[in-house]
């Protein structure tokens, strides 16, 4: 089996965990390499919105994960990208005082765009094709319309919002099937398959999805491409039993994000910092509410190179009721030609 060139996911990837001061404060990355982040998701985890910002469209716009809203402007929130990590003003969803946050973040292109002409619409992109990463901006028209993503690759998993007005965050899934699928980041509805365009090595088409068949509406997009021994986007069949399935990824996974797609249900995120086999802390992207502390929806057994669930509840291991994953790699299972240990 061979494996990707990325040795080190720190350095296309990390989790920051903090206490906010309730004035201004620079986080710092952790990890083996320095990341100056493109896309940073910041939650207070005692309460609030889930707080989203990407060097395409500008460190003070502000999007929130549990809501339809359009971007807002906030200079009191995200004041910068830095060379290993951000800073944040007083703003209480990212810096509450004496109050516990997690940021995720990810490296794209160091905030460096070019215009792309490959779709019927002229997207402005950022790419990186080691990590199958790239964030795109576009205004759309009101036809069927394409759009350039910079990846050379078919993206696995698209996520889109508009920006200038209300529109719920799609959650694109060409990995499903070749007809498509989508779900919808702020909410708990299950699949839909309504109307949704395949995505290409070098474009996707956006008519038909909510909120993008209009004149003169703004998108961002986060487009993503699997990268072997680094990011894994595919789905699982739950058994509804304790010693659940296992999910090969084929990396110690960093971050995973969870949705059961055949009924409502949250979306659920875990991440390394903030627990680990049978202490794994959830925050749910479609909720304000805070981190889940108590016996764990995502309870499972973190292994070398995927994970093993171990709690029957049907937000993650209902009997025969399919989930889709994302997961980014701590690291991956061979590293430096020495395999990886679980925890």
């Amino acid at each position: 089996m061979a494996y990707s060139d990325i040795k080190d996911p720190s350095a296309y990837f990390q989790t920051a965990t903090y206490t906010g001061n309730g004035s201004s404060i620079s986080i710092t990355n952790d990890g083996n390499s320095n990341l100056q982040p493109d896309w940073v998701w910041i939650k207070n985890r005692t309460q609030y919105q889930h707080q989203v910002y990407d060097t395409n469209r500008g460190v003070h716009k502000k999007l929130l994960t549990s809501v339809n809203n359009a971007e807002s402007t906030d200079s009191t929130a995200l004041t910068s990208f830095n060379t290993d990590g951000f800073s944040t003003g007083a703003n209480v969803g990212v810096n509450q005082n004496s109050t516990a946050h997690v940021a995720w973040q990810w490296k794209c292109n160091g905030g460096t765009t070019s215009s792309n002409t490959d779709g019927s619409l002229t997207s402005t992109v950022q790419a990186n094709q080691d990590a199958g990463f790239s964030i795109c901006t576009y205004t759309t028209a009101d036809s069927d319309e394409t759009v350039g993503h910079g990846l050379g690759v078919a993206p696995k998993i698209i996520i889109i919002k508009r920006t200038d007005s209300d529109a719920s965050w799609t959650v694109h899934l060409p990995f499903l099937s070749s007809s498509n699928k989508q779900m919808y980041l702020d909410t708990t509805n299950a699949l839909d398959t309504n109307n949704v365009k395949e995505a290409g090595a070098s474009t996707f088409r956006v008519y038909g999805w909510p909120g993008t068949a209009v004149a003169n509406g703004t998108y961002v997009a986060y487009c993503f491409a699997e990268k072997q021994g680094y990011s894994k986007f595919s789905s699982y069949v739950g058994n509804g039993n304790s010693n659940g399935p296992f999910v090969h990824t084929g990396f110690k996974p960093a971050w995973v994000m969870i949705k059961r797609t055949d009924t409502t249900g949250s979306w659920t995120i875990y991440d390394n910092k903030r627990g680990y086999n049978g202490n794994n802390y959830e925050l749910f992207p479609n909720s304000n509410e805070a981190e889940y502390t108590g016996t764990s929806y995502f309870e499972a057994d973190i292994l070398s190179n995927g994970f093993k669930l171990r709690l029957t509840d049907g937000q993650i291991n209902a009997s025969g009721s399919k989930y889709i994953y994302m997961a980014f790699a701590e690291e991956p299972f061979v590293a430096g030609g020495v395999p990886t240990t679980a925890r």
